[in-house]
């Protein structure tokens, strides 16, 4: 009997997890994203003979993911846990449109350390997602369309006014 029960609660929990992650992904109505990449390994060697990305600027978003990607990457090899004026500081230095960017907040509204950091640039139409955190199970990027309001993140976002 205690093993059917076992067997009951699992499943339950399996089915309330299944349902929570299809809620979660239907949740806003706006387009899904377009290109998606796993975790970038900051401190991974580059291979010998690979062409190091550059920035394409009347290139697609996607022509720009492998740059984006690489830029983060020199941020998370100095700190692996950096705030958001580190990525956008290197992003405006890496030549993106420091004035097409958005950032979270570092910290909440009770000043305890937020989970996870996003930033993004709006580049021909799409955005350069890009995000950071314990909670996010490291670098995670993609490509998507801008949200109607014409932002790339969703929520309140700091001023970049440095």
């Amino acid at each position: 009997m205690a093993r059917f029960t076992a067997s009951i609660i699992a499943g339950t929990g399996l089915m309330l997890a299944a349902l929570l992650t299809g809620c979660a992904a239907s949740v806003g109505a706006e387009p899904a994203p377009t290109t998606s990449t796993g975790s970038v390994a900051p401190s991974a060697p580059a291979e010998p003979d690979a062409v190091a990305p550059e920035l394409v600027p009347d290139g697609s978003a996607a022509d720009n993911l492998p740059y984006f990607d690489a830029t983060v990457a020199t941020v998370l090899a100095a700190e692996p846990n950096p705030g958001g004026r580190a990525y956008i500081d290197a992003l405006a230095g890496a030549g993106f449109d420091k004035t097409q960017m958005e950032v979270t907040f570092d910290t909440t509204h009770v000043d305890l350390a937020v989970d996870a950091v996003q930033f993004s640039v709006r580049l021909n139409g799409e955005c350069l997602i890009g995000q950071n955190g314990p909670s996010s199970g490291g670098y995670h990027s993609m490509v998507a369309p801008p949200f109607s309001t014409g932002t790339c993140l969703i929520g309140s976002t700091r001023q970049i006014d440095w």
